[in-house]
């Protein structure tokens, strides 16, 4: 066979060869998402049993375990300020076998704290923002102050004698009182309490005026009359408490402060098994049960694609780190 004939020859099968193998590997890719989930999803929760963020994670859980027929388990792992769990979650196969629930605060672990073993956007793959939560502006019944303006106006008349509680130091509700003690312009203080339980425990005693807390955590307390709500901190009035503004309504144009959790993975995710784990996580999100679940739970559904969930949470990450540096706030 002539040079030229056998070079030709090879070059064509060469590229048969591609060709075969290139339509391999797309039915092995679409043969893997059809497959998925052919095991046990591990899903870790970097919190304690009993908060929003487990709450949240179990019912999703189940209904993936029921959608799916596959087990699975919810793992909580705290420890860190949720560092030890997501580091979990950072280091696991990116196949799809392993998820995890972050709170809002996953994003400023690095501004908050000197070693972090992870980078919260680089190292992980977003699956999709699962519920919002707003937190409230709390007085005790004693303090003269009826509405956000009177407590600004309070505060003006009183500066530095005034303090707030939080969750504690880099909590959304700590952040959320900072943002919104900047844009008043007002001298108060923090006290940062291990939680919002004691926080409010505190309130209602009446041995601090202010709080900022969950709705869930002061709901009981405002319905009861024993604290007085002058204002919550999301976009909109929420429907549990709709008499109470927003801070936007209380002369505060563009204010929003919200508590957010993430469903995240690996980086590195396969794009099919990404997106078949995103379609079906919305899904469940909106069904009926699962809408009045999230009522009880006193949060709001997001839900979005990878690609919007990961955006938002680059854009929370900018936001909330210009507060923390405006607060003055040094890693620990």
């Amino acid at each position: 066979m002539p040079v030229r004939s056998s070079w030709s020859w090879f070059l064509k099968t060469a590229a048969c060869c591609a060709a075969l193998m290139l339509g391999f590997s797309g039915y092995c890719g679409t043969a893997q998402a059809q497959a998925y989930p052919a095991k046990p999803i591990r899903f870790i929760v970097p919190y304690n049993p009993g908060g929003v963020t487990d709450a949240v994670a179990r019912l999703i859980a189940q209904k993936l375990a029921e959608s799916w027929n596959v087990a699975v388990p919810v793992e909580n792992h705290a420890g860190a300020s949720g560092m030890l769990g997501a580091d979990l979650v950072a280091k696991a196969r990116a196949d799809g076998y392993t998820i995890g629930m972050v709170a809002s605060g996953h994003v400023l672990l690095p501004v908050l704290f000197r070693e972090v073993s992870f980078d919260p956007l680089k190292d992980f793959t977003p699956v999709t923002i699962t519920v919002r939560s707003a937190n409230v502006i709390c007085v005790h019944p004693t303090v003269p102050a009826n509405s956000i303006k009177e407590l600004v106006e309070l505060a003006r008349a009183r500066p530095g004698e005034l303090f707030f509680g939080s969750a504690g130091t880099g909590q959304s509700s700590h952040l959320s009182g900072e943002m919104f003690r900047i844009a008043a312009g007002i001298d108060i203080q923090n006290v940062s309490y291990k939680g919002g339980g004691p926080a409010m425990a505190d309130l209602v005693g009446g041995h601090i005026p202010i709080a900022v807390s969950s709705l869930l955590g002061a709901a009981p307390f405002v319905k009861a009359g024993k604290i007085r709500a002058l204002a919550v901190t999301s976009a909109k009035r929420q429907a549990t408490f709709p008499d109470i503004p927003t801070l936007a309504e209380s002369g505060y144009p563009d204010f929003e402060a919200s508590e957010w959790w993430a469903i995240i993975a690996p980086a590195g995710m396969p794009k099919d098994i990404l997106a078949r784990l995103n379609a079906e996580i919305d899904r469940i999100m909106l069904l009926p049960d699962v809408q009045d679940k999230f009522a009880t739970l006193g949060v709001d559904r997001i839900g979005g694609s990878p690609d919007q969930s990961s955006a938002f949470m680059k854009s929370e990450m900018e936001k909330w780190t210009k507060v923390v540096k405006t607060v003055g706030l040094k890693p620990e």
